[in-house]
């Protein structure tokens, strides 16, 4: 493999973060516009890890949207076209829910995907050759910051609401050629995945116009309580930390009853979960059990009112969306039990939901993400063809197992290698 020299850049090239940037900042009078209106936009560059320029046309869209209340405020998204996309040429949108995992703004999409980024810890790197296999179908994709600008990882509806009014500005943005009619998916993993179940949600009655023709959540974490206590105290337990950092930004009554139940020490630790990426928040925090530090325990910190009130608010699943979706899951999961995400699943079909369900028995957490990157790609593309859901639930012991599945994984392989050595990213089918 030949690594091209125009594609690396110099640390001196590092883009501002989110709360520096001007592009950011709330422009007077953008409470009075719809959900959805571009407030600004601009061309940005991506790459790899922050060092290897790819050639992906990308803008950034700041645009209107609202938090878990209704309360209007911006958020933006980058949305991308394969190299050399003709835009006069129909193609669909993918919404790809990128698994942020943390409240710190070097770990929002935005920033982490630019050219000259700092990276290190932060997830939406790692998930940007899986955006690049969706590009590569020919296919556009918007990948908000569904966090928001305050990163309030683990709100309740508030991450729905910034995908899909980012879906309505990626679809009025006349430099990616889509309409108003353009058929939608939605796709994500782990807390992307989340953020895909809410957005899969609240679509038909926040945003009924869209065409949004499926779903796909891979662990959609689907109870996010019974995910705080399973992971409290083991190698994962950066991701509760995360979280409470997260909720207590977006639910103000949530910092009395820590005051009332934490230490000081714990306290100070929440101040550093601000500020760390991901896995710098997993390697902090590993082993870490918030009993510890609590005054009358765990018991007694969840049997405060306000937060229960809290943990039941951010439980997904108590409305059918009205768009098919595939849930994938896996059987050994060491991060999200597949019995939380058995009984989401089973929440959607109770409420009328076309659910269709693989469990996987191999593959851990974070490899089976892009495991499952055949799969997914497969059946968003019969969404986009129109072709009919089959729901139920299977269970299988792997996704790489057979010809079809080996062949997908190499070309996965090879594209990666491209992005490597700054190949283009081209549409499947566009003109070179």
């Amino acid at each position: 493999m030949r690594l091209d020299p125009l594609a690396l850049t110099q640390w001196s090239t590092a883009p501002l973060l989110p709360p520096d940037d001007p592009f950011y900042a709330t422009p007077p009078g953008a409470e009075l516009l719809a959900p959805g209106t571009v407030v600004r936009s601009r061309s940005v560059e991506l790459a790899l890890f922050g060092l290897v320029r790819q050639r992906i046309a990308a803008w950034q869209l700041l645009y209107r949207t609202c938090d878990l209340d209704g309360a209007p405020e911006v958020a933006v998204t980058t949305v991308l076209l394969p190299w050399g996309a003709d835009p006069t040429r129909p193609r669909p949108l993918v919404s790809f829910q990128c698994a942020i995992d943390a409240v710190a703004p070097q770990c929002f999409p935005s920033y982490a995907l630019r050219l000259g980024a700092q990276t290190t810890g932060s997830i939406a790197p790692l998930e940007l050759p899986i955006v690049a296999m969706a590009l590569r179908q020919g296919w556009a994709v918007s990948v908000p910051d569904h966090e928001g600008l305050g990163g309030r990882f683990g709100a309740a509806r508030e991450p729905g609401y910034r995908a899909l009014d980012g879906i309505r500005a990626a679809l009025g943005f006349v430099p990616l050629g889509l309409t108003p009619t353009t058929p939608v998916a939605l796709w994500g993993y782990s807390g992307g995945g989340l953020a895909t179940a809410w957005a899969a949600e609240l679509a038909a009655e926040y945003a009924p116009e869209l065409t949004i023709v499926g779903a796909a959540a891979g662990s959609p974490v689907g109870d996010p309580a019974a995910a705080f206590v399973r992971l409290n105290g083991g190698w994962f337990a950066g991701f509760p930390a995360a979280f409470v950092a997260g909720l207590r930004r977006a639910y103000p009554d949530l910092d009395p009853v820590l005051d009332d139940h934490l230490d000081d020490r714990y306290r100070a630790l929440l101040g550093e979960a601000e500020q760390r990426t991901t896995f710098a928040l997993l390697w902090r925090f590993a082993r870490r059990d918030v009993a510890r530090h609590l005054r009358e325990g765990l018991a007694g910190l969840l049997a405060e009112p306000a937060l229960r009130r809290i943990l039941a608010d951010i439980e997904p699943g108590t409305r059918a969306p009205a768009a098919p979706l595939l849930v994938v899951q896996g059987v050994r999961d060491e991060v999200i039990a597949v019995a939380d995400i058995d009984a989401h699943v089973q929440r959607y079909r109770e409420a009328g939901a076309t659910v269709e369900y693989l469990r996987v028995r191999r593959g851990s957490h974070l490899p089976l993400e892009f495991l499952v990157v055949p799969v997914v790609l497969a059946w968003l593309a019969d969404r986009f063809a129109g072709h009919p859901v089959t729901p139920g639930t299977a269970t299988v012991a792997s996704v790489a197992r057979d010809g079809a599945a080996l062949r997908a994984h190499l070309g996965f392989l090879a594209l990666v290698a491209g992005m490597v050595g700054g190949r283009p990213i081209r549409g499947a089918g566009e003109q070179v």
